[in-house]
């Protein structure tokens, strides 16, 4: 009896300890190490490109290396883009034919990505162009995810036959608000989401933007009832939003704070790098920096009731340290060779043609819209606009001016190429690419001093440098009167005063124009400056595309050859004229009388005027106390 006990509790502890390794092993499956690798705002930047001083970052052959490193500690890592994949090189010149940037993403085995402001810089007709030509191409294509940024559907206000087009080739490219992907046995939902900001910012897309806070949720809900209905496990939930934060604020951080159940926003557009990520509502915000400078890594311990807490977060640097990948360097050579056959051939320039030697070190992009300056590279744009198109047309260009929104890249040391002048101001090919030439009237001339000055500190990109004018502001002054000087510098270095009643031609790219069209609206109607013809007559901001500047050939000139042809008559050596800054634009700060007053306008005069009324409402206010007080003593 007692042998057949002694059996009997050895078979029970057996049975327990299989139990017990049972229930670990079932905890080990259902808990999974998984990698996320991530990109965004990538714009078409397939070469490594130059830093001011010297050196290089990114470039998709250095790019596809480190992913395959990445791939070879994790092969069941994913790999997604949160928007602007196209427009800011020279590739983007084949957007619409070849699908560029989507074949090679494909080709580098991206699994997902979402459309970024960027995408519809060839307005609604563009991107179905660039949808049809990647699918056509029959190559491997990354999923397209997008949940709230969509044109009106039939029967909806605003639907028209050009939105049936858009449809169709969404439906042809297979577009959806969300997929589930399913790697080494974790299963993920991967959604797209635009932001406002990103909305405003393309304003010719024909989409209709849907709350992204409410899409999100939708989508959450939906695609984590269909995992679980379908898997039986809660996926781990991945946005790729192009919306943004900055200074760990921003249109990301209000998402992560409203939606529930999302794990991870890839945060897309404001070209944001996130040293560590945010953590907000349970969610991880993560950046990494724009043009490929760094591929994000992140690790995360998942479980499939729908838990995820991070393990390991890095950005790893795209730079000269790191080898090219031969077949993605190889891939992208023969997109060159298309670029310079289809495209550059028309201008008589090659792609790596060096149009002179710069010993002097230039703003980066984003220096230049950090703080209030004068800069040598916005002079030197601007300076390129002016002198371009008088030679082309003949004509004396009053003022030439942009924006530093629009300045995407600086000009390296060393040999600059045409490559190099195009990604600096790669903002759009067809008529957003365009230089356009307006009069706008003495008045309104002083009211884009004035833009500069008090519109700047509120939006960074409407920071404006021009040519044929110098200024000078005082921070301290009245908002829509800091400007206290203003003249017209002429090419002989001579002044003249501007006449507030006199018509003046202004040229700029279509960009900046549209935004200058748009300063009433964006200064509540405080400011105005309306695009003229030249006989006086108001130009609609739609109709500035009839004002294109056009060679004798009847081409458009465009911004980059007209900053290309600028380069090149300067004989190989960059004119010392830009070793530093000339003094057009004075910027100082000071509580002097004389300074807060002189060349006073409107909004000065009604602030002293309230100021002086408020003086005395208060010393009468004052008075009657002192005489109610004084009256209960006596």
């Amino acid at each position: 009896m007692k042998q057949w006990l002694k059996k009997l509790a050895i078979l029970a502890a057996c049975l327990t300890l299989l139990c017990s390794l049972g229930i670990v092993a079932a905890a080990e499956e259902d808990s999974k190490e998984v990698t996320i690798l991530f990109t965004h705002d990538l714009h078409s930047h397939l070469l490594p490109s130059n830093r001011s001083d010297g050196g290089q970052f990114g470039g998709y052959a250095r790019l596809m290396t480190v992913i395959q490193e990445q791939k070879t500690l994790d092969p069941d890592a994913i790999l997604v883009d949160a928007g602007d994949f196209s427009m800011g090189s020279l590739f983007q010149t084949a957007y619409t034919t070849a699908a560029t940037e989507l074949r090679i993403m494909g080709a580098m085995g991206y699994d997902a990505t979402t459309f970024g402001n960027h995408e519809f810089d060839y307005l609604p007709s563009g991107l179905v162009a660039m949808l049809n030509a990647a699918v056509a191409s029959g190559d491997p294509l990354p999923a397209i995810v997008d949940a709230n940024y969509l044109p009106p559907v039939e029967g909806q206000e605003g639907y028209d036959a050009q939105d049936a087009m858009v449809w169709e080739a969404l439906d042809n490219y297979g577009v959806e608000d969300y997929v589930i992907l399913e790697r080494g046995g974790a299963y993920y939902v991967i959604f797209g989401l635009v932001g406002y900001d990103s909305d405003d910012c393309a304003p010719n897309s024909g989409m209709i933007l849907e709350d992204p806070a409410v899409a999100a949720q939708r989508v959450v809900d939906e695609a984590t009832a269909e995992c679980v209905e379908k898997y039986g496990v809660e996926p781990l939930v991945i946005a790729l939003s192009h919306s943004g934060t900055s200074g760990g604020q921003g249109e990301d951080v209000d998402l992560a704070q409203k939606v529930n159940g999302i794990h991870v926003i890839v945060s897309g557009h404001t070209h944001t790098i996130l040293e560590q990520p945010l953590y907000v509502n349970n969610t991880y915000i993560v950046s990494c920096d724009e043009y490929g400078k760094n591929l994000g890594v992140i690790k995360m311990a998942y479980d499939m009731d729908g838990t995820a807490e991070l393990i390991n977060y890095e950005l790893i640097p795209i730079n000269e340290d790191v080898a090219e990948d031969p077949a993605m360097a190889s891939l992208v050579e023969y997109y060159k060779g298309e670029v310079e056959s289809n495209y550059l051939s028309k201008y008589g320039v090659s792609f790596d043609e060096v149009l002179l030697n710069n010993p002097y070190e230039f703003d980066s992009a984003g220096a230049t819209a950090s703080t209030a300056h004068e800069s040598t590279l916005g002079n030197l744009f601007s300076d390129a606009y002016k002198w371009a198109v008088e030679q082309t047309t003949g004509l004396n260009v009053d003022v030439a001016l942009t924006a530093a929104g629009v300045i995407r890249e600086t000009i390296p040391v060393g040999n600059v190429t045409v490559s190099d002048v195009f990604n600096a101001a790669s903002l759009g090919v067809g008529t957003e690419g365009e230089l356009i030439g307006v009069y706008i009237t003495g008045a309104d001339l002083m009211n884009a001093f004035e833009v500069d000055a008090s519109v700047y500190p509120l939006m960074h990109s409407a920071q404006l440098f021009m040519s044929g004018a110098e200024y000078s502001f005082n921070t301290g002054r009245m908002i829509f009167n800091k400007v206290d000087h203003a003249m017209l510098r002429r090419n002989d270095g001579t002044l003249e005063a501007i006449d507030k009643d006199k018509l003046y031609l202004v040229v700029t790219g279509m960009y900046a124009g549209q935004m200058l069209g748009s300063v009433e609206e964006t200064s509540m109607g405080l400011l105005t400056i309306t695009p003229r013809d030249a006989q006086g007559n108001p130009i609609a901001v739609a109709d500035l595309k009839n004002y294109v500047v056009h060679d004798k050939n009847g081409n458009p000139l465009k911004e980059w050859y007209a900053i290309t042809s600028y380069l090149k008559q300067m004989g190989g050596t960059m004119d010392e004229h830009y070793r530093q800054i000339d003094g057009r634009k004075v910027i100082y700060t000071s509580s002097k009388p004389a300074d807060l007053l002189r060349n006073a306008n409107k909004f000065t005069y009604l602030f002293v005027a309230v100021v002086m009324l408020l003086t005395v409402l208060a010393m009468v206010v004052s008075r009657w106390i002192t005489r109610k007080l004084t009256g209960k003593k006596k």
